[in-house]
């Protein structure tokens, strides 16, 4: 006899699924809401600020539910908030400043071919020959996005920025696995919560936002030559690209792969260059259009690639969303962590 109920892994991949493309689309926007506010006087630094402090007061209660993870694993938790929300935020807002917002995210998405170097030589691990050719077409990419045959066709110090903010994407990737791992793994949506919470207590003591012109947000903006209210696009940067993309974000990897759900969120540069496109007039020409396609196209090989067959007993699968678990493989280890030992604890429920 043949039940039509789908089974528990069909089912979480149609909700996973979806929640990733939301989460993708939500984070892309993040630059094209902001971009008008930094042109309006405020600096990149306290925008930054907004969209964090913002996103952490709107999560608290979260924070609040799953504050036992405080005591489980601070350190986790601190990188997190330093790296993964300070760090590539910051970076990314000062990035925007100074280049285009395409050009900034595109830039930003050598986060995963990064990782592998992190993965190679410091973790010394080995990464598949797929991972390799990812990593070089993502690097040949980001030679066509800023024009290095005309020495280098944007500002800079904005290009430095938006490479840090790559950067500081391998902390997210390393302490994001990090915080599975162990005998009590944190609930995602805790490192979140608190990523957010000790991201703005760090940016509120280096960019003192007590400084600055918040009385432009009672104000209009110019977006593309049009104008409207300011707090409409600083609304968007705070419960929609930030509050809605985390939490999206980080339901939907509970039901897909991380790999899966990495290359899904792959999708934020493409957002991103077509809503600055549309909504901001910053038009892109041929080598930024073809440049980001390598890019993308670099970064979705590296990770879907497969662990080199002669990699030995603990190969890195090439996907550099989960570097750790690629090492080990989950039917070695995930069923009997998960499943047969230990029941959910409350503090980590949804």
């Amino acid at each position: 006899m043949h039940s039509s109920t789908p089974s528990p892994r069909r089912s979480a991949r149609s909700l996973g699924l979806p929640l990733a493309l939301v989460s993708a689309f939500a984070f892309g926007g993040s630059g094209t809401a902001a971009k008008p506010l930094i042109e309006a006087g405020l600096s990149s630094q306290h925008v930054v600020w907004l969209r964090v402090a913002g996103a952490a007061l709107v999560l608290l209660p979260l924070a609040w539910r799953h504050r036992g993870a405080v005591l489980q694993r601070p350190g986790v938790l601190i990188g997190f908030g330093l790296l993964a929300v300070a760090g590539v935020q910051a970076c990314y807002f000062a990035a925007i400043a100074r280049i285009p917002v395409g050009v900034a995210l595109l830039i930003e998405y050598l986060g995963p071919p990064l990782l592998l170097g992190y993965v190679r030589f410091v973790q010394r691990k080995p990464i598949s020959r797929g991972a390799m050719v990812g990593a070089s077409v993502a690097v040949a990419g980001l030679a066509c996005v800023v024009e290095v045959w005309n020495g280098l066709g944007f500002d800079a110090i904005g290009v430095l920025f938006a490479l840090g903010a790559a950067a500081c994407q391998v902390g997210y990737f390393v302490l994001a696995d990090a915080g599975r791992q162990g005998e009590r793994p944190i609930d995602p949506i805790a490192v979140s919560a608190f990523g957010l919470l000790i991201g703005a207590v760090v940016l509120t003591a280096f960019t003192r936002p007590w400084e600055a012109d918040w009385g432009l947000l009672a104000g209009q903006v110019s977006m593309n030559g049009h104008q409207l209210p300011a707090l409409l696009p600083a609304a968007w940067m705070v419960l929609v690209a930030t509050v809605l993309a985390y939490l999206t974000g980080v339901v939907s990897v509970q039901h897909l792969s991380p790999p899966v759900a990495g290359v899904i969120a792959n999708l934020e540069a493409v957002v991103a260059t077509v809503l600055a496109w549309v909504l901001l007039g910053e038009h892109l020409g041929v080598p930024q259009l073809v440049g980001g396609a390598l890019v993308l196209a670099g970064a979705f090989a590296a990770q879907t690639s497969k662990p080199a067959a002669t990699a030995g007993p603990d190969p890195v699968a090439a996907g550099p969303v989960v570097p750790v678990n690629s090492v080990v493989p989950t039917e070695s280890v995930a069923p009997v962590d998960r499943v047969a030992q230990r029941p959910v604890q409350p503090n980590q429920s949804r």
